[in-house]
């Protein structure tokens, strides 16, 4: 009996795919480092209990991982429209009754955590993208126009309300993972290129219409940051300070000037890479990209030994979701990309952030640990 129970655990220990726990696991560590610096600085008083939350939204976090892991991800295909309701509905809600904080009403205060349903909404718009996607034809030369106009529907729903917020950075990322998901599954070129020229036609009726002024002064700001040193350009200039300043080696745990002494804004959240590269410099800038590299080689090896199509189509969204959030928070840093609030995963300090992302890769972790049951 004994011996019949070490086979079965040595059995589901061999389904898990442990190079994608470690490497996450790595990121987390580095995150949990990277936070305690930016919190325990010799003013950073008010900020160092968050290093705790942190610590508690982990533990959380890891649970859901292996909840999801356990779970037969086929059961989102039945659940997928319910969990994307309700997510339109808590975001229905944060429009008339949501917390409104930094300008934009996005939460909802649950007393013991600000819960945002625009980051679950990330999670659901996957599970619901990669159900209808797993649906679609792709012989030939891909989806046409009216394939397309089910998962452009279901896209476009959260985006407009999600703008309205206002939070324009999220409606970017929901249209960037969406987007990501449908060019994967294929689609015919023309649609591509359409969709291309209607994007840069739009441009400037979004820029006279739809942006408000903070989000325009964004934009200009990114453009000439030193236009405005002390006001708008003021994140920008003091983040490529940061990140120049750590040279090749950084400056060392916790003796990063520009974070300890707080000229750095949000360091605990948008600007948590600039803290990271000031302190240990172009090393430890490259190793965290490189165990994100990592990270979504594991996930493409996962996606591509997937059982099934929507398994498949599941791991791209989420690796989608990881990879446009990484890519546009370090773009934003290092002054590439304008200044849109998106916190970097693993790393950046937030309840909903966290655990929508160890959900995400929680799913991600199911589709490889039943990748050995057929």
């Amino acid at each position: 009996m004994l011996n019949a129970l070490h086979v079965e655990e040595r059995t589901l220990f061999k389904k898990l795919d442990i190079n994608f726990i470690v490497v996450i696991l790595g990121l987390n560590i580095i995150g949990l480092i990277n936070l305690y610096s930016a919190t325990h600085g010799p003013s950073s008083v008010d900020v160092s209990n968050l290093f705790i939350s942190q610590i508690m939204w982990l533990v959380v976090g890891w649970t859901v991982f292996l909840v999801m892991t356990m779970i037969d991800y086929a059961i989102i295909t039945r659940i997928a429209i319910i969990i994307y309701i309700l997510n339109l509905g808590a975001i229905l809600y944060v429009t008339f009754f949501g917390k409104v904080a930094l300008g934009a009403q996005r939460w909802i205060d649950l007393g013991f955590f600000r819960y945002q349903p625009s980051e679950t909404m990330k999670l659901a718009l996957i599970m619901l993208m990669a159900k209808i996607l797993s649906t679609k034809s792709t012989h030939g030369d891909g989806m046409g126009f009216k394939e397309m106009v089910g998962p452009l529907f279901v896209l476009g729903v959260p985006f407009v309300l999600v703008v309205e917020q206002p939070d324009l950075g999220t409606a970017m990322m929901l249209a960037a993972i969406g987007g990501s998901m449908v060019l994967f599954t294929k689609v015919k070129r023309w649609i591509v290129f359409t969709a291309i020229a209607a994007g840069i036609v739009a441009l400037p009726i979004a820029w006279k219409f739809v942006l408000h002024d903070y989000q325009k002064n964004r934009v200009l700001t990114f453009l000439s940051p030193t236009s405005d040193p002390r006001g708008t350009g003021y994140n920008s200039i003091q983040s490529k300070i940061a990140v120049g300043s750590g040279r090749f080696f950084g400056k060392g745990f916790m003796k990063g000037t520009q974070s300890q002494l707080e000229f750095l804004p949000e360091r605990h959240t948008d600007f948590i890479y600039s803290v990271l590269s000031e302190e240990h410099g172009f090393v430890g800038s490259i190793l965290v990209i490189g165990l994100f590299c990592y990270l979504f080689f594991t996930g493409i090896r996962i996606a591509m030994n997937a059982r099934d199509k929507f398994g498949a189509l599941l791991a791209v969204g989420v690796l989608c979701y990881v990879f446009w959030h990484m890519f546009v928070n370090m773009g934003m840093v290092i002054g590439l990309l304008p200044i849109v609030g998106v916190p970097l995963p693993l790393l950046s300090y937030g309840g909903s952030s966290m655990l929508t992302t160890m959900a995400g890769l929680g799913l991600v972790s199911s589709v490889a640990y039943r990748r050995y049951l057929f």
